[in-house]
């Protein structure tokens, strides 16, 4: 089903990148349109994908481990368990997307009050995030069945069914933003994603030999629940954790203004453009380990995750250099705020290590993942992140007052690091006694 070879990796790759290049500009296409009417829009989507964020990246990795069982299930010959862990995907993420949905409609506003929010974004943050995370359970529905045709090595058919995702939340923004502002924007992004969610289940029973009577309630597996919770809750627990800490940067940077947290807007958008193939080449590797893993190569394993490090390092530092260069140009069409275009050059020349740490990041947490050693990596990533992410941007970029450019160098202080050591995690060779 799968050969271990770079152009292999090649090819999973490019659909998975476009595919998540698609799914981030369902967020960012958001902001990028809402500019040229308020800044202060852009600043309170700012907010409201942090939270999104959070939820997103939650659900994202109990899709990664629905996708590695998926894979091992193949790689080891039984089509009967990757049908009964695709049944326990999906009634694990229906539930939490339930429960945080009702969570968010109970406490929005208190979170944002205590993130710091500005009083003259405060209303609009909270009605964006309402009505996005009113589509949780339509978001993480989506996402599984992504998952399970990733594992089916049906790489473009997802990158097809994004690509529509994107071009109908372009045309409802373009309609409904004119006349609703930021509640059109939510709007329309939440009605792309209820159509990619149908496109998403069609290609599901074209392409795969499986059909939904796989949903019924005698094939929920307490074994496969646990199996999955051993890989996700690790993993998402540090992607919480981090996305947590991303929160209480957030809450110094609106202390700095809307300027400043529109920056921020910004820079993040433009980050993802730059790893976002080192996500891409990282699922790829994490789909390709998980098959292997399930076939016992070990050997293999090792080759394929130090040239996907590589590779996503070349890749995303030299997106990240193109980008500053054309720094100007390319802030250029969304604002012309002097202010604004020069805090985001300075943010870009940082930007450039982070590349460096993050890349190594994304491609070993991932490939650990897919062996089941996440405990030890998890359990570093929190206390760096909390401790040097969050504590530095709080010395750099309030105490010592080098605001947004501090809190910069304080992330990439804290993705070189958690680089390093996965790398010193990954070479000691554990991973290859670890059975989930």
């Amino acid at each position: 089903m799968y050969q271990n070879t770079s152009k292999e990796v090649f090819k999973m790759s490019i659909p998975i990148f476009f595919e998540l290049l698609l799914q981030l500009m369902v967020g960012n296409i958001d902001q990028i349109m809402v500019s040229r009417y308020s800044q202060g829009s852009v600043a309170a989507i700012n907010n409201g994908n942090q939270i999104m964020n959070i939820i997103i990246i939650v659900i994202n990795c109990m899709s990664v481990a629905t996708t590695i069982l998926i894979t091992r299930s193949f790689g080891a010959g039984n089509k009967k368990q990757a049908k009964v862990v695709a049944n326990v995907s999906i009634y694990l993420l229906s539930a939490f997307s339930v429960v945080i949905t009702l969570f968010i409609f109970l406490f929005s506003k208190s979170i944002f009050k205590f993130l710091s929010v500005p009083s003259e974004i405060f209303q609009e943050t909270n009605n964006y995030t309402l009505i996005v995370t009113s589509f949780v359970l339509i978001q993480a529905l989506y996402m599984v069945f992504a998952a399970i045709l990733r594992g089916h090595n049906l790489m473009k058919e997802i990158t097809i069914v994004a690509l529509v995702m994107n071009g109908i939340n372009i045309i409802g923004n373009a309609i409904l933003i004119k006349y609703y502002g930021i509640v059109g924007a939510a709007i329309s992004t939440n009605i792309s994603k209820l159509i990619g969610l149908a496109l998403i289940l069609y290609v599901f029973l074209k392409k795969t030999e499986m059909d939904l009577s796989f949903l019924k309630l005698k094939f929920f597996s307490k074994k496969v629940s646990k199996q999955i919770m051993l890989i996700a809750l690790p993993s998402g627990g540090e992607a919480l954790s981090y996305q947590l800490s991303q929160m209480c940067i957030l809450m110094f940077v609106n202390t700095f203004g809307v300027a400043v947290i529109a920056s921020r807007g910004y820079c993040n958008m433009l980050a993802n453009v730059a790893y976002v193939y080192s996500m891409a080449i990282a699922q790829a590797s994490q789909v390709l380990v998980g098959y292997l893993y399930g076939k016992g190569d070990y050997t293999s394993i090792s080759k394929r995750v130090k040239n996907s490090c590589i590779i996503s390092i070349i890749v995303s530092v030299s997106i990240t250099i193109l980008i500053l260069l054309n720094s100007n140009i390319v802030v250029g069409i969304f604002t012309k705020d002097t202010f604004i275009l020069e805090l985001c050059h300075k943010i870009l020349l940082v930007e450039i290590i982070l590349e460096i740490g993050r890349s190594i990041n994304i491609t070993m947490v991932k490939c650990l993942v897919a062996t089941g050693d996440v405990n030890v990596p998890v359990v570093f990533a929190l206390i760096s992140t909390w401790f040097v992410a969050v504590g530095l941007s709080y010395l750099f970029g309030v105490k010592m007052g080098y605001g947004l450019v501090g809190i910069w160098v304080a992330m990439t202080i804290d993705e070189c690091l958690r680089g390093i050591a996965f790398i010193f995690r990954f070479l000691q060779g554990k991973w290859k006694t670890v059975k989930i």
